[in-house]
C-alpha cells in the first residue's frame, strides 16, 4: 500500500475530530462529562500533543515537543481554555503528522516504543487513528452532556 492510501485512511479517520471543530465554542472548553473527567479543552490539547509525539517518535519528524497532558503533570485544571490557540495547535498537529505519514518509506518496518512495544509503522498508524477518534468521542459526549 502506498503513502497516499495510508494518508487518506488517516485523514478520514481524523474526521471524527475535525467535523466537530467548527462547532466548539470557548464555553465548551471547560465542559466535562463528570467532575473527574477531562475537559474539552484538555482533550483537544492532548490529541494535538499525542499526534505531535507520534509524528516525532514513530514517524521520524524532527520536532521539539513539550507535553502538558501526558505523565505526572497531566492534571486538568481548566488551563486549556483559549479556543483559537487550541485550534491552531490541532491544525499544526495535523500538518506535522500528515507530513510524517507522507514521508514513511517502509510501512512494515518496525518501531519500538515504551507505550505499546514493538509494532510496524502501519500498526502505529492504527494506534494514533484510534487514539484521536476515542478522544473525539469524549469531546462529543462532553459537549452534549457536560457541564
Amino acid at each position: 500500500m502506498d503513502n497516499q492510501l495510508y494518508f487518506d485512511m488517516w485523514k478520514m479517520g481524523r474526521t471524527r475530530l475535525t467535523n466537530q471543530l467548527d462547532y466548539i465554542s470557548e464555553d465548551d472548553l471547560l465542559k466535562r462529562v463528570h467532575s473527574e473527567s477531562n475537559s474539552v479543552g484538555w482533550l483537544l490539547r492532548h490529541i494535538a500533543e499525542v499526534e505531535f509525539l507520534f509524528a516525532k517518535n514513530d514517524f521520524g519528524r524532527d520536532l521539539n515537543i513539550k507535553a502538558q497532558t501526558i505523565g505526572s503533570i497531566a492534571k486538568d485544571r481548566g488551563q486549556f481554555n483559549e479556543l483559537d490557540s487550541l485550534l491552531k495547535l490541532i491544525e499544526k498537529a495535523e500538518e506535522e503528522l500528515g507530513a510524517a505519514i507522507r514521508g514513511v518509506e517502509e510501512w512494515d518496518g518496525e518501531i519500538t516504543t515504551a507505550e505499546f512495544g514493538t509494532v510496524t509503522r502501519a500498526e502505529a498508524l492504527g494506534r494514533i487513528m484510534t487514539h484521536t477518534a476515542y478522544h473525539a468521542g469524549q469531546i462529543g459526549l462532553a459537549k452534549k452532556y457536560g457541564e
